[in-house]
């Protein structure tokens, strides 16, 4: 029997967040102990969640600390757990990150380190590079985030103001072989980009980073400004000796969620269509595509004729112009209802994976084909809140959120489009 609209959809998140669940996949990917010390360091979302996991299957001895944002703490015996801020860092992810660095110092090659990272790592993993301050990084990640800024400009520049991101971690763990396990919030799953890579060789430069603060129109803090233009010494580039013999794995991907989910959809009989998993550009602009896509089965029963569901996974970006709240999902969402117009037969799900869209406490919200006429009905605008960027009180209003709490994963966006049948 096929769930209601609204039921299925869920099921399909729920599907997309299971699959990334650590506990699911870590096993497999843990290396043999080393002649000497194992020492576990981490960040992201997921970090605390991968710590466990890591405990669960690892029996030799072992030391370590991760940090996870403020929510995302799971109970631990041998790996320490620590809480800090996101999106903006705060003095306790800086403390976090300078203790990591020390860890890793002064190993040798009989050690390993097991560094557990995941979105969400570049702010709760922040240590300044030299003359800069924590104020300073709060200030720059304060107008990267609401700039219009993809993920990958945003951590081209953490990665040159910090003294741990940009493969500086790995390189002070030099001789001690590191073994990266990731869980991909990235579009693409460039491993670079994941928290900022800080055990990955790094491509970007210094020239880079100012060019992306330029283009954003983003002049302050000076401290920032002038180290960007200094550019001493460059983050280590592919080749880079101390990184050599370095593994990674990635443990979880959009991709492998987006499978996920459409199994569950050929179990119910309808079609699903993976769009793609690493979709980015402005939300509100993401939303018209989609509604274009849907209006085209709709018309026309292509690509796929209803009862089918459109899937699609990456990172999308919100330049913020109004006064209202909500996340990227939400942007998405409340577009993707304006540029519908109440189309008959199409419901759809948005929501962050890790369970929080943007700073809000929802992981996304539900559009259905009547969500412009009830909103009407109670006197909202749906296109003056899109342009106040108030997603999110719409869908609260409509009473159409999804709440979840922290997933203890993350793999970015998950999107889904219902067309059901006649």
């Amino acid at each position: 029997m096929t769930p209601d609209p609204h039921a299925l959809l869920r099921q399909l998140f729920d599907a997309a967040v299971a699959s990334a669940l650590p506990e699911r996949s870590i096993q497999r990917f843990l290396p043999e102990p080393p002649k000497g010390r194992t020492i576990v360091i981490g960040c992201g979302k997921a970090a605390a969640a991968m710590a466990r996991a890591v405990e669960t299957h690892w029996h030799e001895r072992l030391q370590g600390l991760v940090v996870t944002r403020y929510g995302h703490h799971v109970a631990t015996q041998r790996i320490e757990v620590v809480e800090a801020a996101h999106p903006v860092p705060d003095a306790a992810g800086l403390d976090a990150a300078r203790r990591m660095l020390a860890m890793v110092r002064d190993l040798s090659a009989d050690d390993m380190v097991l560094f557990l990272v995941s979105g969400g790592g570049s702010a709760l993993m922040t240590l300044p590079a030299d003359g800069i301050t924590l104020e300073d990084k709060q200030r720059i990640n304060a107008q990267l985030l609401t700039s219009g800024a993809n993920i990958a400009e945003m951590n081209c520049v953490r990665k040159h103001i910090s003294a741990v991101k940009g493969g500086r971690l790995a390189a002070a763990a030099a001789p001690a072989k590191v073994v990266t396990l990731a869980i991909s919030d990235i579009p693409g799953d460039d491993p670079a980009v994941i928290a900022s890579g800080p055990t990955v060789a790094d491509p970007t430069t210094f020239a880079e980073a100012l060019a992306i603060l330029e283009k954003y129109e983003i002049s302050e803090p000076a401290s920032v400004m002038e180290h960007l233009r200094a550019a001493n010494q460059e983050t280590p580039k592919p080749g880079d000796k101390r990184l050599e013999g370095n593994e990674l794995h990635m443990i979880a991907t959009p991709q492998i969620s987006l499978e996920a989910a459409a199994a569950i959809a050929q179990g119910f009989g309808i079609a699903p269509i993976i769009l793609g998993d690493a979709i980015e550009g402005e939300a509100s602009e993401v939303a018209l595509v989609h509604a274009g896509i849907a209006r085209q089965v709709l018309r026309h029963g292509q690509p796929l004729p209803a009862p089918c569901v459109l899937l699609s996974g990456g990172e999308t970006t919100v330049t913020v112009r109004g006064n209202g709240r909500g996340g990227r999902n939400a942007e998405f969402l409340l577009a993707l209802a304006v540029a519908l117009e109440g189309a008959d037969r199409v419901w759809a799900f948005a929501g962050d994976t890790d369970g929080i869209d943007g700073t809000e406490n929802n992981a996304g919200a539900i559009v259905t084909p009547d969500s412009l006429m009830r909103a009407n009905a109670m006197g909202m605008d749906a296109k003056r809140m899109l342009a106040d960027n108030d997603g999110y009180s719409f869908f609260s209003s409509l009473g159409d959120l999804v709440i979840t709490g922290p997933t203890m994963t993350n793999v970015n966006d998950f999107r889904a489009i219902l067309i059901t049948a006649q």
